[in-house]
């Protein structure tokens, strides 16, 4: 059963979290091409995906609890403890900047007609900052998963 929920935890990594972490930058271009109605898909996308991710991380739990004892996993071990916080900053940075600020985008695109030029220029460069901000923290899960310092 340990293997079968660590397939899950990876292939979740994979399947979810990686749509989370480069919906945006999807919209970006979108947002440059000045198509609001493929923003607003994209914002609700990742707003998806960003919520499935946490299955991923309940996933996480189920194989840190199944590990062998010989490991002495918990909460507080150092690599998972960075991986936890790290994946919450980058899960709030999604919902709560990333995803605002596409809609946002969305929103001022579409009442626009589509004039790129006239989309907030606040937007642009929240979604840049945390959705590569975002990135970058779930890069470092990836590292913390796989080097178990």
């Amino acid at each position: 059963m340990d293997t079968f929920i660590s397939i899950l935890h990876v292939a979740g990594a994979v399947f979810i979290v990686g749509p989370m972490a480069i919906l945006p930058m999807t919209a970006m271009r979108a947002v440059r091409a000045g198509n609001g109605s493929q923003v607003a898909v994209l914002a609700k996308s990742t707003t998806i995906f960003a919520w499935l991710s946490l299955l991923v991380f309940v996933f996480g739990f189920g194989a840190m609890s199944m590990a062998p004892e010989e490991y002495e996993l918990s909460m507080t071990t150092p690599w998972i403890l960075w991986s936890i916080i790290l994946y919450i900053i980058a899960f709030a940075l999604t919902l709560f900047v990333v995803v605002p600020s596409m809609k946002k985008a969305a929103a001022a695109l579409g009442e626009t007609a589509g004039d790129a030029a006239a989309a907030p220029k606040a937007s642009y460069p929240a979604i840049a900052a945390g959705s590569g901000i975002s990135s970058l923290l779930l890069l470092a899960v990836v590292v913390l998963m796989v080097w178990k310092p």
